[in-house]
């Protein structure tokens, strides 16, 4: 009997095929989704003033960056983390419930 330990993902080399999937914005916002609450600004402010577009823009590249195979493999903790926000909003909107559950951040679909 052998016992085998769950093996973490190694990170992503900088030469690996969906690492350079993601262009450098979708990376950036990766990077912003991880940490944006340390700010002292609204979210609204923060993304108009690092990418330069409005909110509605940035939430729908967002979403479609979530669906994205290279996201999950350069950040699976926040990419994993935002999915779960996304579907449990589809769900509450479905059910007809507000959808909010104490987690920072979200993502309007």
């Amino acid at each position: 009997m052998t016992s085998e330990t769950p093996q973490q993902p190694a990170s992503p080399a900088p030469g690996d095929p969906a690492v350079a999937a993601l262009t450098e914005r979708e990376r950036a916002i990766l990077e912003f989704e991880a940490g944006w609450w340390q700010q002292d600004e609204a979210r609204e402010v923060l993304v108009r003033a690092r990418f330069q577009c409005s909110t509605e823009d940035y939430y729908h590249e967002l979403n479609q960056l979530l669906d994205h195979p290279g996201a999950l493999a350069v950040d699976p903790l926040v990419v994993r983390r935002l999915r779960r926000q996304r579907e449990r909003r589809r769900r509450a909107r479905l059910d007809g419930t507000s959808g909010r559950t104490g987690e920072q951040g979200g993502i309007p679909t």
